[in-house]
């Protein structure tokens, strides 16, 4: 079975002959074999170009491949460097995730040898955005991580998408309207209620900042959720210190910038987040319990 590439004479030698090469590797054969159906991808004016040739002009496949080569050296597309991947950048209207897969392309074909050159490149060619931002405040190491810190933001933002266009069932109407109490039970029922009155449990009592903060379940990591800017702008960070703010001196809080405690156990973002989620404001970010 012969190769299934073409050439006109308008696309790239080296590029037919790579095809060529890989389809061949699947058959394989001999020398002649290989100048036999290479001459058989030749069309138009390049099969006229072969048929040319003198009588026993070519005598190996190495030596039709330069002749080939040099026939249409014009057409060979022009060397790529690897600072060309800073000219990728994203479109207007092009989902994070298109954008990721056309950048993956160059990165393949360019061969970077710089991974932070890479990372940098991608940060600089996308949009201004909510995931442009936290790449800017937890810079990313190596282009696998961006890769994982994509996936997992359109998995969250489809979350949210879902969320939001969720609709709730409508709440059943009552069976049938409560009978009104005679005269005589509620009489009964208010002397009961007086008896039962000296032990009913104390109302609890309000929260304070000393007390643990709710734990709440959202659709986001918490260093991804502080990041995006409406919720950015409405948290109260105490001043940048070197002090271990806690007793886990290895532990990192992405919110305070300092070593102590995690983001998780932080109690000061936990009560802000509180609030917030009592204020109805992070209501789309919030997983059902």
């Amino acid at each position: 079975m012969g190769p299934k590439v073409t050439f006109t004479g308008v696309e790239d030698p080296e590029a037919h002959l790579i095809a060529f090469h890989t389809q061949m590797m699947l058959t394989g054969g001999s020398d002649v074999v290989y100048c036999k159906l290479l001459m058989s991808t030749l069309t138009g004016v390049v099969l006229e170009w072969f048929v040319s040739l003198p009588d026993r002009h070519i005598s190996t496949f190495d030596q039709f491949a330069t002749l080939f080569r040099e026939q249409y050296l014009i057409n060979k597309a022009p060397p790529r460097i690897s600072y060309d991947v800073f000219d990728i950048k994203q479109y207007q209207g092009e989902s994070l995730k298109e954008f990721l897969n056309r950048f993956g392309v160059q990165v393949v074909r360019l061969k970077p040898t710089n991974e932070a050159m890479t990372v940098h490149a991608f940060i600089k060619g996308m949009l201004p955005g909510p995931f442009s931002d936290s790449l800017l405040r937890y810079y990313p190491k190596t282009f696998c991580e961006i890769r994982r810190r994509v996936m997992a933001h359109i998995a969250a933002e489809d979350r949210v998408t879902e969320k939001r266009v969720f609709i709730g069932p409508v709440r059943p109407r009552a069976a049938g309207r409560p009978q009104p109490m005679r005269v005589h039970e509620a009489s009964i029922e208010k002397k009961g209620s007086r008896k039962q009155q000296p032990y009913e449990k104390p109302q609890t009592r309000a929260r304070t900042w000393r007390d643990p903060p709710h734990k709440h379940n959202f659709c986001v990591e918490l260093k991804e959720l502080i990041a995006i800017p409406n919720i950015a702008a409405r948290k109260k960070v105490s001043p940048k210190t070197d002090k271990k703010l806690g007793p886990n001196k290895n532990a990192w809080c992405e919110f305070h910038q300092a070593y102590g405690h995690s983001i998780r156990n932080c109690l000061s973002l936990g009560h802000q987040l509180d609030e917030l989620v009592k204020n109805g404001f992070l209501k789309d970010y919030l997983l059902e319990s």
